[in-house]
Formats: structure tokens, C-alpha cells, sequence
């Protein structure tokens, strides 16, 4: 009989926990900071190394009905490094201030729980630093455009006021690179943050 009780007890407590999070409006904001691996695919005429670079900003999200809209503001570094077959390189930086629109969705209760969430990226650069000598200029240069744009999609883990989020962004627009802009390609980004909540209402 007293498991019974605690066995219905505890299932009442979750499904008011579970509907608490899902359902009633709810409003957060909070910092975030994390490290990024920028990817840029090479081909025949170009071997491409992949970087790691960082991102540190702020993020809110407002939620009800069981979703949440996530607009983030940050700033992320993006490292490149692109070598042509005569042995040019060009080390690429490129600073950027990013502002995610994400929609997602969430699951568990008690400050635990996961969220998958998605939207697309907005990239406007504020620092564009190329490093290569003045014979490989037009040999390797990347045409970083001053405005870029994304799609992100990923996945985060919650544990009280303290969120591990683990993200791929998938450029749309191509960045043109070598003697004429010979070649044009896609930054794809996988990115790994820790955030932390400052306040909720």
C-alpha cells in the first residue's frame, strides 16, 4: 500500500514538474562561452587544415506550450589555414559577431533535462586577418564577405542553471578563394559551449 502511494505520489510530482516546464510561459537570460572547430572542405588544388577557434556571448529564451524561441548574440572566432601545390599558405582569422534565431524544445523537469533545438545564423564579420606572403596573395586569399549566413542545429543537456550545448552549423553562402576566385566552398562549424543562467522569471 505505501508503494503504492509513493509510487502515485511521485508520479503526480513529475507530471506537474514536466507540465511546469513544458507548458507555463517562462522567460531566461544568461552568458555562454565555448571553442569551435571551423571545417573547410579541400580539393585538388588546395589541401585545407581545420582550426579551432572560440565564441563567448549571451543567449535568452523564451518558452511556452512546450517550445522556446533562443536568439543568442556572440562573438566567435573562426581559424583557417588554406595551402595551395606550391606550398602558399594563407593563415586565415576571421572574427565574427553571430546571432542565432533557434527554435527548439525540451525535455525532463527538476533543472534536468535535454533540448534539441535549430534556426538559421546571421555572421557579420568584424575582423577579417590574413596572414600570407605578397607572392601568395591571389594564389590562396579568401573572400570572406562582410555579412555570411547559416543554418545550426544541435543538441543541449541541462543541469540547473548550467546548460552543455554541442552544435553544427552548416554555411549557405560559398566563400570564394584562389586566382580569380577559382574555387568556392561552404565553412561548416561544429561548436561545444557551457552556459550559465543568471536569471529566470
Amino acid at each position: 500500500m505505501k508503494k503504492t502511494i509513493l509510487l502515485t505520489l511521485s508520479i503526480c510530482l513529475l507530471s506537474i514538474g514536466f507540465a511546469s516546464a513544458q507548458i507555463l510561459p517562462d522567460f531566461s537570460f544568461g552568458a555562454k562561452g565555448g571553442l569551435n572547430y571551423s571545417t573547410f572542405p579541400s580539393n585538388g588544388l588546395y589541401n585545407n587544415s581545420n582550426k579551432a577557434g572560440y565564441l563567448a556571448g549571451v543567449w535568452a529564451r523564451f518558452g511556452a506550450l512546450g517550445f522556446n524561441f533562443q536568439p543568442e548574440l556572440y562573438v566567435t572566432s573562426k581559424n583557417l589555414d588554406v595551402k595551395d601545390n606550391n606550398g602558399n599558405v594563407n593563415k586565415a582569422k576571421f572574427t565574427s559577431v553571430d546571432v542565432p534565431l533557434l527554435i527548439g524544445t525540451k525535455i525532463g523537469a527538476f533543472g534536468l533535462g535535454g533540448r534539441f533545438y535549430g534556426g538559421p545564423v546571421f555572421s557579420f564579420a568584424a575582423n577579417k586577418d590574413q596572414s600570407y606572403s605578397d607572392a601568395a596573395a591571389n594564389a590562396v586569399k579568401l573572400n570572406y564577405k562582410d555579412a555570411n549566413y547559416g543554418i545550426q542545429v544541435g543538441a543541449g543537456v541541462d543541469i540547473k542553471d548550467f546548460s552543455v550545448d554541442l552544435r553544427y552549423e552548416g554555411g549557405l553562402n560559398k566563400i570564394g578563394y584562389g586566382p580569380n576566385e577559382y574555387s568556392h566552398t561552404r565553412i561548416s562549424i561544429f561548436s561545444l559551449s557551457l552556459a550559465y543562467k543568471i536569471f529566470s522569471l
